[in-house]
C-alpha cells in the first residue's frame, strides 16, 4: 500500500544540517522555556522530519544536540522529577499511515488490537498535578520526559482542576493546560492593558502565562485530563482501581473524581473495534475542528487495553501503543508586508493586511484580517513584524498578534489614514469602526452593486460593469434610481441594444415587487443580513411600521440586542430619503404572509398567513439550519431560498448548528454541520421529508 509522505524540510548538506540542529534547538528552548517560538508547530515538525531524514542518510553527521529521538526536542526546562517520564507521541499524517503503524502494534504484540480509543490531539501545555489525599499538592510540566518545572504557583488560574477531589485519594493526574478562545481574549486584553505586546497564540498564551510568576494581571486557563497514575506511598484502594482498566475506563473514573475531561466537549474520546472506525472518527473530529472552542492539531489514537499497552512497551520519547494523526495546520507565522484600507458598502473603512503567502489549512494566504485601527493598536503590530495567522475551517484569516521577540528594528509604524481612502473628505471616528462621513455616497457603485445582487432584489443582466458605467455616466447615484431609467437613458451606453435595453428595464421592473424582506435587505442595513432582514420583514410587516418602531419595538425580533437595535434605528432614520424615493418609484413595501399584506398573494405565502393565524405553523418555534445539496422536490433551491421557505413555516433560519438547534435539514456533503448534530443530538432530515413537511408553504 503507498503511503502519504509526511511533510519534510529538504535539507541537503552537513553544513545546512547543522544550521537546522541549531534552529530547532533554540525553537524548541523558546517554547518550552518562555511560551513563545519563531516557528509555528508546522513548521517545527517539518524541521524535524527533515532532520531526522538527514540522519538516517548520514548516521556518521548526527549531532549530540540533535532533537531527534528527544521528548520536547531536548528542551530542558525544570528539576522535578516525573515520577514516570512523560513522553512524546509520534506521528501519522494519512490513513496510509495508520495502518502502517496499527499493523506494527499488531506484530510487536502477537495479536490484532481489539479495541482502540480515539481522543483529540488538545493543543497546549503538558502537565502533570499530584494530588494528596485529594488535594492538589503540585503542579509540573513535561519539560524535557524525565524532568519539569514546578508551576504550582498557577493552580488558581486553571479551570477544570480542583483544589479538592471529589475523592480523597493519592493521584497524579496528567493532562493539557490550553487556552479558550474567550480566555485567549481576555488574557490578550490583560497583557496589552498591562504595557506588554499580545500573545501570539493561545498555546504560547498558556504556556507562558503558567510559568510566569508576579504579574501585574492574572489569567485563566483551562485543564482537559488524559490519563492518571497511581502515586508511591498511596493509603487508598485507587492504585488498585486503576490496575488493568482499559484507559477508556480510566478517563471515566477521572471525570468522576471532578477533573474536566474532553467528554464534555463536543469531541469526546470515543472507542473504536477496527482501523476502519478509527478513521471515521478522526474525519468526524477533523470536521468538527472549526466550532471548537479549543486549539487542537490532532487525533491521538491508543491500544484501549491495559495488557496491549503492557505488551506493546515504549521506546526512549514515546509509547508505541499510541500516535498522533496530524491534522492540517491552522496557524502559521508569517511577516507581515502591507496593511490595506478599503471603503466597504455602508461607507465602513476597514484594514486589510498584506501577508508574505503562506499555505494555510490547505489553501495560499496572501490576505488577512485586521478588524479596525483600534484593533491595530491593541495588538501592537507594526509593519514588518512576524505574526501569528490564523484559520479555523473556512473562515477569513485573521491576523492573531506579532510575534515580538523576533523583531529587528526595521520594523515601521502601520500609518493610519488622515481622510478617507477612497474619496478623501473626512473620517468618522466615534465609533471603533471607522467610517467616510458620506456613508454610502461615499461608494455608491458597491452599494448599487450590493442591492441589485442575487439574494437581494436579483435584477437579472445588471452587471457590475454597468453599474459602473450608471455611475459614471451620472445617471444613477443610488439603487432607487434604478427604478427611473428611461429607455434612451440606458440605449446609449456602450454595448447596448434594443433587445438588451428592454430585457433590462423589464428585470428592473420586475424587482419592485420584491417582498419587503428583500427590499429591506437591498438597503444595506449595517449590523443585519439576509436573514435578520427576513425576520424584521415577518415582525413589523410593512415599511411603514418599521420606520416608526424605536429599539425598544426592535429588540422584540429574534437576535436582535440593545446595541443592535440603535444602530438599526439611526441607520433606518439615516436612509429615509432612500427609502422615500423606493416609495415614489412604485417599490413593493410589505412583506407576504405577514401583518399588513395585501390581500392577493402566491399560494405558498397564503397558506403561511392562515397557518399564522390560526397557530399551526409547522416549524413554529423551531430554529432549523439547512446545509449541503438540496435534493427532491427542493433541488435547485439556493440556500437564501430555503431559509426564506424555512421562516414561511413559521421557523427560525439559522447558519450554524448550536445547542439551540432544534433541525438539520442535511443535504449531500452536510460535513461537519451534520457531525456536531449528530453529537448534539439534534433532529437530522434529508430534504425529501423537510419538503414533505412545508409542502404547503413552497
Amino acid at each position: 500500500m503507498t503511503e502519504t509522505p509526511a511533510p519534510t524540510t529538504e535539507i541537503g548538506d552537513q553544513a545546512a544540517y547543522a544550521a537546522a540542529v541549531q534552529t530547532a534547538v533554540a525553537a524548541s528552548a523558546a517554547y518550552y522555556g518562555g511560551g513563545d517560538s519563531p516557528l509555528d508547530d508546522d513548521a517545527f515538525d517539518r524541521l524535524v522530519r527533515g532532520i531526522a531524514a538527514y540522519e538516517t542518510a548520514n548516521p556518521g553527521h548526527v549531532l549530540p544536540d540533535s532533537p531527534t529521538g528527544k521528548v520536547a526536542g531536548g528542551a530542558v526546562a525544570g528539576d522535578v522529577p516525573h515520577t514516570v517520564p512523560m513522553l512524546s507521541l509520534d506521528n501519522v499524517f494519512s490513513a496510509d499511515d495508520l495502518r502502517s503503524w496499527a499493523a506494527g502494534v499488531a506484530r510487536r504484540i502477537g495479536r490484532d488490537v481489539e479495541v482502540w480509543s480515539v481522543e483529540p490531539k488538545l493543543d497546549g501545555l503538558a502537565v502533570s498535578a499530584r494530588y494528596e489525599d485529594g488535594r492538589l499538592a503540585r503542579l509540573v510540566t513535561r519539560g524535557d520526559g524525565a524532568a519539569g518545572e514546578d508551576v504550582s504557583h498557577g493552580k488558581g488560574m486553571i479551570a477544570g482542576l480542583p483544589e479538592r477531589l471529589a475523592e480523597p485519594v493519592t493521584v497524579e493526574l496528567r493532562g493539557e493546560v490550553l487556552m479558550t478562545r474567550g480566555q485567549f481574549e481576555a488574557a490578550n486584553d490583560a497583557r496589552t492593558g498591562a504595557g506588554g505586546a499580545a500573545f501570539a497564540n493561545p498555546r504560547s498564551a498558556a504556556a507562558g502565562s503558567l510559568r510566569a510568576r508576579d504579574r501585574a494581571y492574572q489569567v485563566e486557563m483551562t485543564f482537559f485530563a488524559y490519563g492518571a497514575l497511581p502515586m508511591d506511598g498511596t493509603g487508598d484502594d485507587l492504585a488498585e482501581r486503576l490496575r488493568g482498566l482499559p484507559h477508556s475506563a480510566v478517563m471515566e473514573l477521572v471525570a468522576g473524581l471532578g477533573v474536566r475531561t474532553v467528554a464534555v466537549t463536543p469531541v469526546p474520546g470515543t472507542t473504536a473495534t477496527t482501523v476502519d472506525g478509527v478513521l471515521e472518527r478522526v474525519r468526524e473530529i477533523a470536521a468538527l475542528r472549526p466550532d471548537l472552542d479549543f486549539g487542537i492539531d490532532g487525533i491521538v489514537i491508543k491500544a484501549d487495553a491495559a495488557a496491549d499497552q503492557a505488551d506493546a512497551g515504549l521506546s526512549s520519547r514515546a509509547p508505541r501503543w499510541a500516535v498522533a494523526y496530524k491534522l492540517p495546520a491552522v496557524e502559521k507565522i508569517t511577516r507581515l508586508v502591507g496593511v490595506e484600507w478599503n471603503v466597504g458598502r455602508t461607507g465602513v473603512i476597514a484594514p486589510r493586511a498584506e501577508l508574505e503567502e503562506v499555505e494555510l489549512d490547505g489553501s495560499l494566504v496572501r490576505y488577512a484580517t485586521l478588524h479596525n485601527a483600534a484593533d491595530i493598536e491593541r495588538r501592537g503590530l507594526l509593519l514588518g513584524d512576524h505574526v501569528t495567522v490564523y484559520k479555523a475551517g473556512d473562515v477569513i484569516p485573521r491576523v492573531e498578534a506579532p510575534v515580538a521577540h523576533l523583531r529587528t528594528g526595521d520594523e515601521k509604524p502601520i500609518e493610519v489614514p488622515e481622510a478617507c481612502p477612497r474619496c478623501g473628505d473626512e473620517i468618522d471616528r466615534s465609533q471603533q469602526r471607522w467610517r467616510c462621513v458620506r456613508g454610502r455616497d461615499c461608494h455608491a457603485v458597491a452599494s448599487v452593486r450590493y442591492a441589485v445582487g442575487r439574494d437581494q432584489l436579483d435584477v437579472e443582466g445588471l452587471a457590475g460593469s454597468r453599474i459602473d458605467q450608471l455611475v459614471e455616466a451620472g445617471l444613477i447615484e443610488d439603487f432607487a434610481d434604478l427604478f427611473t431609467l428611461t429607455h434612451d437613458q440606458v440605449v446609449g451606453l456602450e454595448r447596448m441594444g434594443e433587445t438588451s435595453t428592454a430585457n433590462l428595464l423589464a428585470a428592473i421592473d420586475a424587482a419592485k415587487a420584491k417582498p419587503l424582506n428583500k427590499v429591506f435587505c437591498a438597503l444595506g442595513v449595517r449590523l443585519t443580513g439576509r436573514s435578520m432582514s427576513r425576520r424584521i420583514a415577518r415582525h413589523f410587516g410593512t415599511m411603514d411600521a418599521i420606520r416608526a418602531a424605536d429599539a425598544e419595538a426592535f429588540q422584540e425580533v429574534d437576535g436582535i440586542g440593545p446595541e443592535r437595535a440603535s444602530t438599526v434605528v439611526a441607520e433606518v432614520a439615516a436612509l429615509a430619503p432612500l427609502i422615500d424615493k423606493l416609495v415614489a418609484a412604485g417599490v413593493n413595501m410589505t412583506e407576504p404572509g405577514a401583518t399588513g399584506r395585501p390581500a392577493a398573494a402566491p399560494s405558498g405565502e397564503a397558506a403561511a398567513e392562515t397557518a399564522e393565524e390560526t397557530g399551526d405553523l409547522p416549524l413554529a418555534g423551531l430554529s432549523v439550519v439547512a446545509t449541503g445539496a438540496m435534493s427532491g422536490p427542493l433541488e435547485g433551491l439556493s440556500r437564501d431560498e430555503v431559509n426564506q421557505l424555512i421562516e414561511r413555516a413559521g421557523g427560525r433560519a439559522s447558519s450554524s448548528v448550536s445547542g439551540r438547534t432544534s433541525l438539520l435539514v442535511a443535504g449531500e456533503k452536510a460535513g461537519s454541520k451534520r457531525a456536531k448534530a449528530e453529537k448534539l443530538g439534534v433532529e437530522i432530515v434529508p430534504p425529501e421529508e423537510f419538503a414533505a413537511r412545508v409542502a404547503a408553504f413552497r
